[in-house]
């Protein structure tokens, strides 16, 4: 399922409007920027901040998605509600096809990606840029370490493939997060703000 695409790619050369894809390893504080800027242009606004159909129950982590089953996962593909799909770390994701119809109508949709997947993501829309979340390897060790969830050994495997990931990709944007969330936040707000401009 990795990187599976239900969709055919759209025409480049259509009015689509800019998917703007964060990225970052776990603990990046990519949810927390996100919901920064969800507040920032409101619930209901122009912007499409998409909610991930995800394989895993609602309290198991911060992120704002659609919990799901197996089962329920399965059908939901079947029924054609995805526009995209992929496996990682045990769990399937999908991105609703509702988010194709709002870049459809020529506007700003802002998702949770993965960098794993990204070359699948700008396939699919042309028209993606990519948002990597960067942090500090000290900075990002001690939030892994604070949140719990992981051994030292593991958090070390997840900072080595973090670090292997950046090094083999290159972003649109790069946003430090390493120090003030707000300020981080209000990058991405930037980020967005012009995505809109070029849209106008």
């Amino acid at each position: 399922m990795s990187g599976e695409a239900m969709d055919s790619a759209p025409d480049p050369s259509a009015d689509w409007g800019r998917l703007i894809v964060v990225l970052g390893p776990s603990g990046s504080g990519k949810d927390t920027l996100m919901s920064h800027a969800r507040r920032a242009f409101g619930q209901d606004g122009p912007v499409l901040f998409v909610r991930r159909a995800i394989t895993r129950p609602a309290d198991a982590g911060s992120e704002d998605h659609v919990p799901m089953s197996e089962a329920e996962f399965d059908t939901a593909l079947d029924a054609g509600e995805f526009s995209l799909t992929w496996a990682a770390n045990g769990l399937k994701y999908g991105l609703p096809r509702e988010m194709m119809d709002h870049l459809a109508q020529g506007k700003v949709a802002v998702v949770n990606g993965s960098r794993a997947v990204w070359d699948t993501i700008r396939r699919v829309v042309p028209s993606a840029v990519a948002v990597e979340i960067r942090v500090e390897r000290d900075v990002l060790a001690q939030r892994l370490e604070a949140r719990g969830r992981e051994s030292r050994s593991e958090i070390a495997a997840r900072l080595e493939r973090a670090g292997a990931l950046e090094r083999s990709f290159e972003p649109d944007h790069v946003i430090d997060n390493s120090g003030s969330a707000d300020v981080a936040a209000a990058e991405l707000v930037g980020v967005i703000r012009s995505a809109m401009a070029v849209g106008a």
